[in-house]
């Protein structure tokens, strides 16, 4: 093989290379003058040259080349940071001599800014590369295609890694890997972070180039990707509901999914004659959900819930779909997140809505402590086309807690059920089909519950292969956790005066605790949190802050706080509307965060009206907002506010909302306002948990639009329990899609109104349970 080193004299500034990097360089440089001269002396004695193995330092050397390659060639990335590097990969390559492209150490070459890779041709390779600290200028970070017309076939990205590598505008939608073309391979890659809006891989069916395309995905690393709080968020997609009923013929094989949040369908199959196999998801709230196509084979998947809120399992949909030799254990999701569901579909059913099942095949599954198996699941009055011709056979229930975990919801004669083993007591449409008896279970060598008699064929089997995340993904780029904890860093005294504290705050790192001396902060400057921090009075009430801009604390992006132990006033703010304590940037957010306030107190925001406690920005979504053992006193706002996703498209602002042991005092807004609109069903929240507060002359301000102390409108789950309510504005809740948990419960209500629940997209009583509440009147207002 001939090698050249392409030398640029922008070699440094384009890609950062160290000296060392360059010092081997010049020794590579010197070998390989000599195998030219040798390779030009051979030229010259009419040897024929078939590959070249080229060494590259720039972009502009790159581009000369790139046009040219042929079967055997090779090009090696030089270490570094390439910026805004575009590359194009052509060519046709063969089977047993492929044209590749890597790094010079696979890990040290870093696409950053807006970088991407596309690949056309024939039997390409492209392996070591590392995407980070930026986002892609197109629809995809990489592409199996150059454009509509020139697609890649028979190709594969290996070891190669995408890392947060987001477009700053979290509602703009891209790919991390689309995948074009025929007998296509992407494996042993590492996928995480991924926060604005799309799917995470994409194989696309939208030609006929692309369709049966026979493509394999395989044992890559699909790490953490937060909740996105809207639709849109897939980690895996086949197809599209245009095209689903077409068949793709993927294989998605060996594969570890951990903490892939971002919504209810973690792989989405819209498409036909696919095979999910030997995969493992762990905690991972969402499904795997044949959502579109027909003829897919999911097998031998195993689903490790370990009681994770939300953790589903399969949810089945289409015809002729098999559903054989899975494991799910510890799964607590419900409705289309549950463990299992089987849907109900709509009548001669418009191509992108619910086909009915029909034909499906379950068997030989293992549900070990799954809490929720829904049948016939989303009936209403369009979804009426209920499960036919189908069986469900040689299934493993079992319960520690002997809670039976079936519902159903239509009709579900059509599934056929027989040798089907539990410990739990089912409903009886189901009994003849399910044998109820005494099973104990132990842990095989796998790590897996199976019966400890031989006897018992049902569930999975007891070779299954549990699939280690150290065979997946990448060996040089580790598997890190995704979200830095509060209090996990270096405890720092901080003395009195407002520049110490802003200096502690500007050095910490993140996940640190800065212990705030007794006595008064004030604070001239807006504070701007861009890491997880806690800040805490070192003995409870006696460190006071105050602050001059119309914000305390704003989080930024990467930024999470903890507040403990504070006095907050607002006296020194501006004297003009809508100041805030806390906010979260105004627009451009892209990271979720957490904020989280101990037994503080808040008092005089009242300086002006529409005084917020806290207030999100547009686009903001909070992992947690958490508020324990605190007192609010004279405050002209809300308390929380969090309801700017007002286009009502599925997007709300905060996943899980807490208020335990908190008093509120004469305040003109509601202590939350929390707004999820639109009819979309793919997300799990918002929450509520609001428990044992007292709210005393709250929610009668005139600028309190719904004259509410709590406005509530598409919350998917709220608990409001043992709270005092004392000359307060009524709880205001709007139901709207899915269905909603809610549960007002144990409350007194002292000269305040009777809550009010409406459901906007229902017809008939509303849901809520509302019982044991006392309603008082010990005085007028």
């Amino acid at each position: 093989m001939q090698k050249v080193f392409l030398a640029s004299s922008t070699l440094g500034s384009e890609a950062n290379i160290s000296d060392e990097a360059q010092d081997l360089g010049m020794h590579l440089f010197n070998g390989y003058l000599l195998k030219i001269s040798l390779t030009l002396a051979l030229a010259s004695a009419a040897v024929v040259v078939h590959a070249t193995e080229y060494f590259v330092g720039s972009k502009a050397d790159y581009k000369k080349i790139s046009s040219n390659l042929v079967a055997g060639d090779k090009v090696i990335l030089k270490n570094g940071v390439w910026t805004d590097f575009e590359i194009l990969l052509t060519g046709q390559g063969q089977a047993d001599n492929p044209i590749q492209l890597t790094a010079e150490t696979k890990g040290q070459v870093i696409l950053s800014g807006q970088s991407n890779l596309r690949l056309a041709g024939q039997h390409l390779i492209v392996s070591g590369l590392v995407f980070k600290n930026g986002f892609t200028p197109s629809s995809a970070v990489i592409e199996f295609r150059k454009n509509s017309d020139e697609l890649a076939f028979h190709s594969r990205v290996t070891e190669v890694v995408i890392d947060n590598y987001n477009n700053p505008d979290k509602q703009e939608s891209d790919y991390w890997v689309a995948l074009y073309g025929q007998h296509n391979r992407l494996d042993h890659s590492h996928f995480v972070g991924k926060r604005n809006k799309g799917v995470t891989i994409a194989v696309r069916l939208n030609s006929e180039k692309s369709q049966q395309n026979h493509h394999q995905i395989d044992h890559n690393y699909f790490g953490y990707r937060p909740t996105f709080g809207s639709n849109g968020a897939e980690t895996l997609r086949i197809g599209t509901s245009h095209y689903s009923l077409t068949d793709s013929y993927t294989l998605v094989e060996n594969n570890y999914f951990e903490h892939t949040n971002g919504e209810v369908e973690i792989i989405s199959v819209k498409s036909g004659k696919n095979i999910l196999r030997g995969n493992l998801f762990y905690e991972a709230r969402g499904t795997l959900t044949l959502r579109h196509g027909n003829g897919n084979i999911v097998e031998q998947n195993i689903f490790l819930g370990n009681g994770v809120e939300h953790t589903g399992g399969i949810r089945v949909i289409n015809k002729d779909q098999v559903i054989r030799n899975n494991y799910l254990e510890g799964l607590t999701g419900y409705r289309f997140g549950s463990g299992f569901t089987v849907m109900n579909g709509v009548p001669d059913s418009p191509i992108n809505r619910y086909h009915q099942v029909e034909n499906a095949l379950i068997s030989n599954n293992s549900f070990i402590n799954v809490r929720h198996i829904h049948l016939a699941a989303g009936s209403d009055a369009e979804r009426t086309a209920v499960p036919i011709n189908s069986v469900m056979k040689n299934n493993l229930i079992f319960n520690n807690d002997h809670q039976q975990p079936f519902s159903l919801f239509d009709d579900v004669s059509g599934i056929e059920l027989s040798a089907n083993i539990t410990n739990v007591r089912v409903p009886e449409a189901l009994a003849y089909g399910v044998q109820q008896q005494d099973v104990a279970l132990e842990r095989g060598k796998n790590g897996l519950m199976y019966p400890e008699s031989d006897a018992l064929n049902a569930g999975a089997k007891r070779n299954l292969n549990v699939l280690s995340k150290t065979d997946t993904g990448v060996s040089w780029y580790p598997k890190s956790p995704a979200v830095v904890a509060f209090d996990s860093g270096t405890i720092h005294n901080v003395g009195k005066g407002s520049d110490t504290l802003l200096a502690a705050i500007s050095k910490a790192e993140s996940g640190d605790i800065l212990e705030l001396a007794n006595g008064q902060y004030d604070i001239p400057k807006l504070v701007k949190i861009d890491k997880t921090l806690t800040i805490k009075a070192a003995h409870q009430g006696q460190t006071r802050l105050s602050f001059e801009r119309s914000t305390l604390f704003e989080l930024q992006d990467g930024g999470s706080l903890k507040l403990e132990g504070l006095s907050i006033s607002g006296k020194h703010s501006p004297d003009s509307a809508g100041n805030t304590v806390v906010r979260t940037q105004k627009w451009g957010m892209v990271e979720n965060y957490r904020f989280i306030m101990l037994n503080s107190q808040v008092e005089n925001l009242d300086i002006n009206h529409s005084f917020d406690f806290f207030a999100t920005g547009k686009g903001a979504f909070a992992d947690e907002i958490t508020l324990i053992g605190n007192t609010f006193e004279n405050v002209t706002g809300d308390i929380l506010r969090l309801n700017t996703e007002l286009e009502d498209l599925g997007i709300y602002n905060a996943e899980y909302v807490t208020l335990k042991g908190n008093t509120f005092s004469n305040v003109d807004g509601a202590v939350v306002k929390l707004y999820r609109g639109g009819t979309d069903e793919s997300t799990f929240g918002p929450h509520l948990l609001m428990t044992d507060n007292r709210l005393n002359q709250v929610g009668h301000g005139k600028r309190n639009k719904h004259q509410s102390s709590l406005y509530l409108h598409g919350v998917q789950v709220a608990y409001i329990l043992q709270n005092t309510f004392v000359r307060s504005a009524s709880i205001v809740i709007e139901h709207t899609v899915g269905e909603p948990i809610t549960v007002i419960k144990g409350n007194r209500f002292d000269s305040t109104q009777a809550p009010t629940v409406t459901e906007l997209r229902v017809e008939g009583p509303h849901t809520a349970v509302v019982e044991d509440n006392k309603t008082v009147n010990t005085e007028r207002r």
